[in-house]
């Protein structure tokens, strides 16, 4: 079956990584109350179906810092962690969505008539996570 590839552009690039043993270590000291300050309610009910909390918190936090340095040529003034949120979505895919400034950070970068596309993808090792996002544009 043939591809099509409609042309777009890449709006932003960011990466980042993050240490699983540092984020545990945080949990123990901080236990809800870092949960509550860099997780959206939905990424606390995730996090708390899992039987072991530090990589999944590693690796949000990896993704958010990488939404940033997607977002690093836009006014990043009032954006928070709340705002960039990252679900398990179908077969244990992540699923980015931006809310509030940094949806905003997005749309500023948006071509006329262009739909704008999250990309993420995480990995967990043993004592790091990483996280790499992209945004993207396409035409419809």
């Amino acid at each position: 079956m043939p591809v099509s590839i409609r042309p777009g552009v890449i709006l932003g690039v960011g990466h980042d990584i993050c240490s699983i043993e540092r984020i545990e270590g945080v949990i123990d000291k901080f236990g809800p109350q870092l949960l509550s300050r860099i997780c959206t309610e939905a990424e606390q009910e995730e996090a708390h179906k899992r039987s072991v909390l530090a990589p999944y918190v590693a690796g949000r936090f990896a993704a958010k810092e990488a939404v940033y340095k997607a977002l690093s040529s836009t006014d990043q003034s009032g954006m928070s962690w709340r705002q960039a949120e990252i679900l398990t979505g179908v077969r244990g895919k992540p699923v980015l969505r931006l809310h509030g400034r940094c949806q905003d950070g997005l749309m500023s970068l948006l071509p006329e008539g262009a739909m704008p596309h999250l990309h993420i993808s995480l990995s967990h090792e043993r004592e790091i996570a990483s996280a790499f996002v992209i945004l993207s544009s396409e035409y419809t």
